[in-house]
């Protein structure tokens, strides 16, 4: 499958970027050297190769929970650096 520079214009179009002329040839070239590279990896028999979704295998470790002893409000606001009664005293972020 080969992109037309047209392809890759209306592809830049919907990604709001402005391409030149010499940059769409450029970024033809490139996408197209990268689609000739698709195009060999699918001649490849992967019918003995395990599905996978990442390449190394990866595990989660999670602990189980637990019910512990909450901190009391005095306690959490002890290091805090502005607190008002029982909150932390943050800056605000809507105007």
């Amino acid at each position: 499958m080969r992109l037309t520079p047209e392809e890759v214009e209306h592809v830049a179009l919907l990604g709001r970027l402005q391409l030149n002329e010499e940059e769409r040839e450029r970024f033809t070239t490139q996408l197209n050297s990268i689609l000739e590279h698709f195009e060999q990896l699918q001649q490849l028999d992967t019918s003995g190769v395990p599905a996978m979704s990442h390449a190394v295998a990866m595990s989660n470790v999670f602990r189980e929970d637990e019910e512990g002893e909450s901190l009391a409000a005095e306690e959490a606001l002890e290091n805090a650096p502005d607190k008002a009664r029982d909150c932390f005293r943050v800056p605000r972020v809507i105007e």
